[in-house]
């Protein structure tokens, strides 16, 4: 017992600060994929039809596919035709990519929630459709997609332990690490087992009480 309490407490600081890492992945991952679901939507409800197919044809592709062998592709695949990128930024454009093919998908559910009377109203002021896409329906639509965006926020908390094999030093690869060294794969599997789950359920909350302040603002 005092070997395992001697082990977990030396491997906690390292895997805090993979923690840290792994959360900086999330946080820009998601930016990431908000960016590109945002153009992905605006595009495929204001474009031609030909671009929507075009764009629809990348969210089944991301969406179809194990975010595993995304990650393989952009990181081993794309050098091959000269595009090479470090494993950080490789880490991130996968799980970016990724999460921008399932945001797309909940931002164009949020905004078909949205009451046809909104842009009836809206071409009654003399707003264009981008300009009513924009300022009246894409609020709207934004407080709908919340819970979707927060279930996306975590999993992208769990997805980040997919990068570890490109080496990039998140909670997984830290955990490798000291299991390497330490040959106790069950206690420091539970600890990193742990540290997900606490961020899972602490984002679960937050995604509550954000859910509850806007339901109280309506």
């Amino acid at each position: 017992m005092t070997d395992l309490l001697q082990l977990l407490g030396n491997a906690l600081p390292i895997l805090l600060h993979a923690t840290g890492w792994t959360l900086v992945f999330a946080v820009s991952a998601m930016l990431g994929g908000m960016l590109v679901a945002t153009v992905v939507t605006f595009l495929r409800l204001l474009g031609p039809s030909w671009l929507s197919r075009l764009l629809g044809l990348y969210i089944s592709a991301f969406r179809g596919t194990p975010l595993l062998v995304q990650v393989f592709v952009i990181y081993y695949g794309l050098p091959s035709i000269g595009i090479q990128f470090e494993p950080l930024p490789a880490g991130v454009l996968a799980l970016s990519l990724n999460a921008g093919a399932y945001l797309a998908e909940s931002l164009r559910g949020a905004i078909a929630g949205v009451a046809v009377g909104q842009w009836q109203a809206a071409a009654s002021l003399g707003l264009s459709r981008p300009q009513a896409l924009r300022y009246i329906i894409a609020p709207q639509a934004l407080r709908l997609a919340l819970p979707s965006l927060g279930n996306t926020l975590i999993s992208l908390i769990k997805d980040t332990s997919l990068v570890s094999v490109i080496a990039v030093t998140e909670l997984m690869l830290a955990t490798k690490e000291l299991i390497s060294t330490s040959f106790r794969p069950l206690p420091l599997y539970l600890a990193a087992a742990a540290i997900y789950w606490l961020l899972s359920v602490a984002l679960e909350q937050l995604q509550k009480r954000l859910e509850a302040r806007l339901a109280l603002q309506r």
